[in-house]
């Protein structure tokens, strides 16, 4: 079968077009960096694609850029930035594997907070209750009212905590300590 010069040169075109366009476009800043973290022990990699959905947030808007979802078969620590003014926000949904480092600033970029948000004023660790799913991954980037805060390589842990009808994924929760720590 052969096929149509018009034809040829039409497709030729469009290919010459699409491929000019892709080859000069700047990579965006909303791209995804990083990738998933091997979790500590006790979570194991399982599925649940409403969960996932829930925790990824498009390009602009914070959350996770993508994701692996967890189970919790033995209890994990921890922990969370909050905003004392707000006692209840200690049970919110973003938190971290690691133990948060100042400076506030550093801490912000890196997790993809803006400061209208939290004032990122008080650190509590809570243990992750057994049978808990949760998702891990690499921030998205967030338009903040100052800035944009780029996606972020480090990892962010989605626990779908609702303080509001008492559904919580933590348990012994510290009471918070200031932070940074002088």
């Amino acid at each position: 079968m052969t096929m149509n010069p018009i034809f040829k040169r039409y497709f030729a075109l469009v290919s010459f077009v699409l491929l000019a366009a892709c080859a000069t476009q700047a990579p965006s800043s909303d791209s995804c960096v990083g990738n998933v973290i091997v979790p500590p022990a006790g979570l194991v990699a399982s599925s649940d694609d409403a969960l996932l959905q829930k925790a990824i947030g498009a390009p602009t808007k914070g959350a996770l850029c993508k994701g692996q979802v967890f189970v919790a078969e033995k209890e994990v620590t921890v922990y969370r930035v909050w905003d004392a003014a707000k006692s209840y926000t200690l049970f919110g949904s973003w938190w971290s594997f690691s133990l948060p480092q100042g400076p506030r600033d550093q801490y912000r970029a890196q997790n993809d907070i803006c400061p209208e948000w939290s004032p990122l004023n008080k650190m509590s660790a809570c243990t992750l209750k057994v049978g808990a799913k949760i998702v891990v991954g690499p921030g998205q980037s967030a338009q903040c009212t100052a800035a944009l805060l780029p996606a972020s390589a480090v990892n962010q842990v989605y626990i779908p905590n609702d303080s509001r009808n008492n559904v919580l994924y933590v348990d012994r929760c510290t009471d918070g300590a200031d932070w940074p720590a002088e």
